[in-house]
């Protein structure tokens, strides 16, 4: 033992010591973490339901941590810029990204070859809250149901148009999967964010978008768009009068959910911490009413360990790559 240790240069000796201690529960290197602010990533632009989640839960944790936590908004390509940038990010706890449905499950059919490998290259962290889409459309479109919806687009799709956070955002394939159960072929209009989405379809620039319950309801309660269906196994709580695809007739369901993701390799101690503390966050009163008012459902404790999430990512990518790829739906 002792020949091969004098075979070893220097600086690999210290690399295998620094190693070996962020990998030991209790040291010094963890127990100290977090000592300084910490950046939550939310890759898409302010507003949007990804935004509004992220803000939430920033407030909470920053609280349960004792150290701020920084939301940034790098957007672009569906939200897979900002998770790229995690995704290559130094593994020490300091910077995780709000991920989704669409960027951490669906990306991976959507491009041939995607920017990331969601399985090897974060540490899944833990779930966050789970959402119904909800179908919704300009005020001065001409239906006021999903079957009226439906025969509409049907009878004008060579024109129609649905809008988009991005290519390969929750919201893109929302309605990719939409748009192939009702068997229609539809222009695609991306943006950068919900935000300026909602702006066209308000203005009637776009037809319709397969919105979240969160960035949709000011706009809906206020009668500046129409609520057409929900997507749900059930109808959204703050949103009764919406009802589900199912119940209009169509055999179509899909939610989405919103979790977080560490660069791979950080140290158990700092996941299984930094989770604990996104529970403690989740589980404030005042973080817990804020998302279900804007009708997010909270993960229940049994669903928020990293274990879970993990194993939870992987049946998602298994379950959709099929429907995704059989669409034709691409990010490429």
């Amino acid at each position: 033992m002792c020949i091969r240790s004098r075979a070893l240069s220097p600086r690999v000796n210290v690399l295998g010591a620094l190693l070996a201690l962020l990998a030991l529960p209790g040291t010094a290197a963890t127990q100290n973490w977090p000592s300084r602010p910490l950046t939550l990533v939310v890759p898409f632009a302010a507003g949007g339901p990804s935004d509004v989640a992220g803000r939430i839960l920033v407030q909470g944790l920053s609280d349960v941590l004792g150290q701020q936590v920084v939301v940034e908004n790098p957007s672009g390509a569906g939200g897979t810029v900002g998770s790229l940038r995690v995704a290559k990010a130094p593994p020490d706890g300091y910077q995780f990204v709000l991920g989704n449905s669409g960027t951490h499950a669906w990306s991976q059919a959507l491009y041939k070859k995607p920017p990331y490998d969601t399985l090897a290259d974060f540490t899944a962290l833990g779930l966050v809250v789970e959402s119904p889409r909800v179908l919704i459309t300009p005020k001065t479109l001409p239906a006021n149901s999903l079957p009226e919806f439906i025969a509409y687009v049907k009878a004008n799709q060579a024109t129609v148009k649905f809008g988009s956070a991005g290519a390969g955002s929750a919201s893109h394939v929302s309605c990719i999967l939409l748009n192939a159960a009702l068997g229609v072929d539809v222009m695609h209009i991306p943006y950068r964010g919900l935000g300026p989405a909602m702006q066209d379809l308000m203005a009637g620039r776009i037809d319709y978008v397969c919105d979240s319950v969160s960035t949709s309801l000011p706009q809906i309660e206020s009668n500046s768009i129409k609520a057409i269906a929900s997507t749900g196994a059930r109808r959204p709580a703050v949103l009764p009068n919406v009802p589900t695809a199912r119940e209009q007739g169509l055999d179509f369901e899909i939610s989405t959910w919103q979790g977080l993701f560490l660069p791979k390799g950080t140290p158990e101690p700092i996941v299984r911490h930094l989770n604990e503390a996104v529970g403690a966050a989740l589980d404030t009163p005042s973080v817990r009413e804020r998302f279900e008012a804007l009708g997010e459902e909270v993960a229940p404790p049994e669903r928020r360990s990293a274990d879970y999430f993990a194993k939870f990512v992987a049946g998602e990518i298994a379950r959709w790559s099929g429907p995704i790829k059989a669409s034709g739906a691409s990010a490429d």
